[in-house]
């Protein structure tokens, strides 16, 4: 390693990146893509930070990482020898104080046995990794103690934290594909760590399932873990809207080649203690027998209304300083109407958006239906943590160079020019840059004494069943449920089935996000409870429950540093640009924004992430007709151009 650190600090480089989190990932890419020298390094195993995804394993070791990172004893540092006369230093935090209040339930059946570990782990470095009986951290996992011990299992490369897919591979949504043809890019074998097919299928195997799944109602914990790699959680929950900047990114860059999505198959609402399917398309409205004919013609006439309701200014002038769902009641709108619009269709509660707002969100909904599904919304297989490592490695095949664990302890300053010059690592040793992006969290408490922080609470479940039974077994779904009490904020539920990827067949990963208030139990216990009950002995037997049981459950605040002020950081260099970790919203497009905006600060007019050429599309001098290349040019444009148009 310090090899490897003598190396990186003998260059100079255009951008530095320190983190690798969605935002950052995307303007590394921008950077590479426009041909900047970029290095990117984190002090984390993996990629994606609190973007990322995570086993089962996977997720105990990084509860076990924040663990031990509380505990670190601030030494002195090995920086301050190596700083100049005419520089001083920006001390960076050893601390990662992003998440907060972790508590970690097990209610399955806890039948462990000595040989129970991860099935298709990879072999561990036990040069790096402390290794851990998993039988040990399946024991302690259950207690949501301060002292609870967890493995340390780390994941040591990009294809290992989770089962990625091919990185040749064409979008697909639905299973159908909807992209180009499959190109032979062999930068992407040389410049970013892979697996073949034929490997991955050796290691993990997703494609079939041959081994005997467990018996309805009796799933144990030694199955999770055993059956742990079909496991992939989400430290953050989002969903892609099909029209949102982010699919639009992934078509203009050609990034859309290194991931796989899917359509979100159900819109779900919660009233009077019941979960029930939401009517959102015009299909769906004319085909609901929960509305009445008179209720159909109302919804249609004001959805119709919201998708152009910039041309109609006197429709809601006068109505701008009340809330979208006060505005709602003045529409004629049935209460039943009123719910399904405010809750499942723009997706807000009733004091947290203005009319404007409120009418913003319902268009955009509106706009995105039908491009790719019944739905606006798509999830990519394998979880969220895929879509920091399809930019990263955009990145790595135009030149970008990544370091994975390998902290960075301070910036150095010159006092005259007060630019920032380089930063000092883990090893004392010097890497310059033009320009360097630091992720918020790795700011210590000085350069942040005058941000003021929210706070996301987030839920990760494991439950044997739907929150609403069909007779598919693999829907998708969102659902909010609204907040009850003043003071409380709606809750946002993503339910995934395996077909995502993100679970074992049998089970149910459910994630629950919301603003925060209190800790996130006490945030979101009231709506845990009355979606689920816990997975006992004795409800075994019971097979008249009608709600989800839980097999594991996970509680633990996130850091939502989104929207604030460079000028809220103290004596932060021109050249040191901050971007944030996620924030609380379900689309991603605070991120892209924050990219694009960061990327021509850095690069002013330069194009922010182009396509790259196609192969078939260059010319020789002196070539005359190439009939073949142009014939397959057009069909891969062809091809492309149906990504940017909505479906039949």
């Amino acid at each position: 390693m310090t090899c490897q650190s003598c190396c990186l600090a003998s260059e100079f480089y255009m951008l530095m990146c320190v983190f690798i989190g969605l935002p950052e990932s995307i303007i590394a890419a921008a950077c590479s893509r426009s041909g900047q020298r970029v290095l990117h390094v984190d002090s984390r195993s993996y990629y994606g930070g609190n973007w990322a995804s995570f086993s089962f394993s996977g997720l105990l070791s990084w509860l076990k990482e924040y663990q031990e990172n509380s505990d670190i004893v601030n030494d002195s540092p090995v920086w301050q020898d190596h700083i100049l006369e005419n520089e001083e230093a920006i001390a960076l935090s050893r601390k990662d104080k992003t998440i907060q209040h972790v508590e970690v339930f097990c209610y399955a059946s806890q039948d462990l046995h000595e040989d129970v570990e991860e099935a298709g782990a990879l072999q561990k470095n036990h040069a790096l990794v402390t290794s851990t009986n998993s039988t040990e951290a399946a024991d302690s996992a259950c207690l949501p103690t301060e002292d609870e011990s967890l493995s340390t299992v780390s994941c040591e490369m990009l294809i290992e934290q989770t089962p990625s897919s091919d990185p040749e591979s064409a979008l697909e949504v639905n299973g159908a594909e909807v992209t180009g043809e499959k190109e032979n890019h062999c930068d992407d074998k040389t410049c970013v760590p892979s697996t073949s097919a034929e490997e991955m299928s050796e290691n993990v195997p997703i494609a079939e399932d041959t081994t005997e799944q467990p018996k309805k109602n009796k799933i144990t914990y030694s199955q999770i873990i055993k059956e742990g790699r079909r496991f992939n959680i989400d430290l953050v929950s989002k969903l892609l809207y099909s029209r949102g900047l982010l699919i639009d990114l992934l078509i203009k860059s050609n990034v859309s080649r290194y991931a796989e999505f899917k359509n979100i198959t159900r819109i779900l609402a919660f009233r009077d203690g019941r979960v029930e399917q939401v009517p959102c398309s015009r299909a769906d409205v004319f085909n609901s027998k929960q509305l009445s004919m008179v209720e159909k013609r109302m919804l249609m006439k004001f959805l119709t209304f919201c998708m152009e309701y910039e041309k109609y200014p006197d429709e809601y002038k006068g109505y701008e300083e009340i809330t979208f769902y006060e505005y709602l009641k003045t529409q004629k709108l049935t209460p039943n109407l009123q719910y399904i619009v405010l809750h499942s269709i723009a997706m807000t509660s009733q004091t947290a958006s203005s009319t404007i707002d409120g009418l913003k969100a319902t268009k955009n909904f509106l706009h995105c239906l039908g491009r790719y599904g019944n739905t606006p919304f798509l999830f990519p297989l394998y979880g969220q943590g895929e879509l920091p490592q399809c930019f990263c490695r955009m990145c790595a095949v135009f030149g970008g160079i990544y370091c994975l664990r390998h902290s960075v302890q301070c910036l150095v300053v010159d006092k005259e020019s007060r630019k920032c010059k380089a930063i000092i690592d883990q090893f004392g040793q010097r890497i310059i840059s033009k320009h360097f992006l630091v992720e918020d969290s790795y700011f210590s408490e000085n350069t942040c004494s005058r941000v003021q922080y929210r706070q996301i609470s987030r839920a990760v479940l494991i439950t044997d069943r739907s929150v609403l039974k069909t007779d598919s077994d693999q829907q998708i779904s969102i659902l909010t449920v609204p907040s009850e009490e003043p003071g409380t904020f709606a809750v946002r539920v993503i339910e995934l089935c395996s077909s995502t990827m993100t679970c074992m067949k049998g089970t149910y990963l459910v994630h629950l996000t919301c603003t925060s208030s209190k800790t996130a139990r006490e945030d979101l216990e009231p709506v845990v409870q009355k979606l689920f009950i816990p997975y006992t002995e004795v409800e075994i037997e019971n097979e008249q429950v009608e709600k989800p049981r839980i097999l594991w459950a996970l509680y633990f605040n996130m850091r939502d540093s989104s929207d604030i002020s460079r000028s809220c950081y103290n004596d932060l260099p021109p050249n040191v640009y901050v971007c944030s970790g996620p924030d609380c919203g379900l689309g991603n497009d605070n991120a892209v924004k924050q990219a694009e905006t960061l990327f021509q600060e850095i690069c002013p007019n330069e194009d922010f992430c182009p396509p790259p050429p196609n192969p078939e599309d260059i010319v020789l001098d002196g070539d005359s007709l190439q009939p073949e290349a142009n014939s397959e040019t057009l069909k891969e444009s062809t091809n492309l151009g149906n990504l940017e148009e909505p479906s039949e």
